[in-house]
């Protein structure tokens, strides 16, 4: 649970959170509160601790106020909004695919042909015992010392269901049915925020992974819808590479968003 002092964020609304007008004026929206979280060992950089500044998505203007959070490098985990605040480093960097200006590599073309079989379905986010087995032995085989291969079918289907926006689980399955992967997204005014996302650990020549990556930002092309979401890159952690296969790939820096430099 949060620990620090509270830091207020002034914004002000003219949808149905607002409050009634007063003199003709414009009121503020009720006062939106920011914590620090306390220290934990980060589990990206060996040797530091990190430090996260999170508040919480309720009422009628959560979507709208969500939207906004992600464009300034929040991501989402169940009702709260998160970003890294940890002191002295800056080594999570917020980045985005440009999808309508994304062209695939030759790599890229060739996981796309390994997958044709494949067949993306957006569904409600509902979890079911066979996505579970499927998220357990993704969990046991490439994150076996992490809380997350600790969880059970409940906390699965919170991290599933517990979603105050709009929120979409997609599926892919083979042509005999098999779910050989899925990805949880937040639909966004400008584009998908890629929450998590899980496969068949056992079928690697797919590059599963990179895929449903794929899948998305053709899906944000056909919809016209500019950017994909995908958390945050960290340039000293190999398991934060395969981010930078996605380009135009831009990050949030001191300067807004930019292009990252091959």
């Amino acid at each position: 649970m949060p620990d620090g002092q509270a830091r207020i964020l002034d914004r002000r609304t003219s949808g149905p959170d607002a409050r009634h007008e007063v003199d003709g004026r414009k009121p503020l929206a009720p006062l939106q509160h920011f914590y620090r979280t306390s220290a934990l060992a980060c589990p990206y950089l060996p040797g530091r601790t990190e430090r996260k500044l999170i508040t919480e998505l309720a009422g009628r203007s959560a979507a709208s106020f969500y939207h906004d959070l992600c464009r300034a490098g929040f991501r989402r985990s169940h009702h709260l909004a998160y970003r890294p605040s940890c002191a002295g480093c800056s080594g999570c960097v917020p980045v985005r695919v440009a999808a309508l200006d994304f062209h695939a590599s030759r790599s890229g073309r060739r996981i796309e042909r390994l997958n044709l079989d494949l067949v993306g379905r957006e569904t409600e986010p509902r979890a079911t015992g066979e996505q579970f087995r499927l998220f357990a032995r993704y969990q046991r085989s490439r994150h076996a010392n992490s809380e997350m291969a600790a969880m059970t079918f409940g906390d699965y289907r919170a991290m599933v269901e517990d979603s105050p926006i709009e929120t979409r689980l997609i599926e892919f399955r083979d042509r005999l049915g098999t779910l050989l992967g899925a990805c949880l997204v937040d639909v966004l005014d400008d584009g998908y925020s890629a929450v998590y996302s899980f496969f068949e650990p056992d079928d690697g020549k797919r590059s599963l992974g990179t895929f449903m990556v794929f899948w998305l930002i053709h899906h944000a092309r056909a919809a016209v819808l500019p950017y994909i979401y995908l958390g945050y890159w960290i340039g000293q952690s190999e398991k934060m590479a395969y981010k930078t296969r996605f380009r135009p790939l831009e990050a949030l820096g001191e300067h807004g968003w930019q292009v990252l430099a091959p």
